[in-house]
């Protein structure tokens, strides 16, 4: 059995034809054919001109307050909301749908201390001989060193892993697809619902990042990805001072 869905009519009734069935259409409408047993039909609540500019404007000005932030506070965060910034991070397009991703919540203090104490030793390294001169003076304004003091005091640490494949429960490979591509996506997926929720965050690579596969006891098939310490911000936080691009500055229009 085929069924039919409206583009352009919102959600109408599913109609059952067999296959080979013709079905008119008027020139305002256009229909997809889909396998029932693969197809579900799309659930997209459509807007006009005006509630698309305004839920566009609403949504530019919320995402332009979000700041990467050093210092947090150590107050509890309800784990519901963490697996709320999860979920809607691992709702993310992925290649093929193979969602290769894995997020790693870390609340325990002794593994937190783990984390922190082999980020500084490589962080250390970097910030002496490891980075070039040209680095280091671009990270001036952000007044950074190799003490990492928000992986231990933030309530939550997640660690995005990467599969780089699939393995089965006999332990056979198989092929995960764009790895990088997709779990990026769900990166900037992640860093925008802790904005929305109300919390803060930081993206941190200390690289090498191989201690925490063993810290965390990951699998072969799992690469560590990202880091980010998930909390609020301690009292009297500041920021740099930073301009962002203009539209000119990052888009081009064809």
């Amino acid at each position: 059995m085929y069924f039919f869905v409206s583009l352009t009519q919102g959600n109408l009734p599913s109609k059952s034809l067999k296959k080979g069935e013709s079905l008119q259409k008027t020139p305002k409408t256009s229909f997809i054919f889909m396998n029932s047993d693969q197809f579900v039909p799309l659930n997209h609540d459509i807007r006009n001109k005006e509630e698309l500019l305004k839920s566009s404007e609403h949504f530019r000005k919320l995402m332009e307050s979000r700041r990467s932030v050093r210092t947090y506070s150590d107050e509890d965060v309800p784990k519901e909301v963490i697996e709320n910034i999860i979920m809607t991070a691992s709702s993310a397009p992925s290649g093929a749908h193979k969602q290769p991703w894995t997020f790693c919540v870390v609340s325990d203090p002794d593994i937190k201390k783990k984390i922190r104490d082999a980020a500084e030793k490589e962080e250390y390294e970097n910030y002496h001989g490891r980075m070039t001169d040209e680095w280091l003076k671009d990270l001036e304004k952000f007044d950074t060193n190799w003490h990492k003091e928000f992986l231990t005091t933030a309530p939550y640490i997640i660690v995005m892993f990467k599969k780089a494949y699939n393995l089965d429960e006999l332990g056979a490979k198989h092929k995960n697809y764009y790895v990088s591509e997709s779990v990026g996506i769900a990166a900037g997926f992640l860093i925008a619902a802790i904005h929305m929720a109300g919390l803060v965050t930081l993206t941190h690579t200390p690289s090498p990042m191989n201690f925490l596969q063993e810290i965390l006891c990951r699998p072969e098939n799992e690469r560590p990805f990202l880091l980010l310490p998930v909390g609020y911000p301690a009292k009297k936080t500041v920021v740099p001072y930073l301009i962002r691009k203009t539209q000119d500055e990052v888009s081009l229009w064809y």
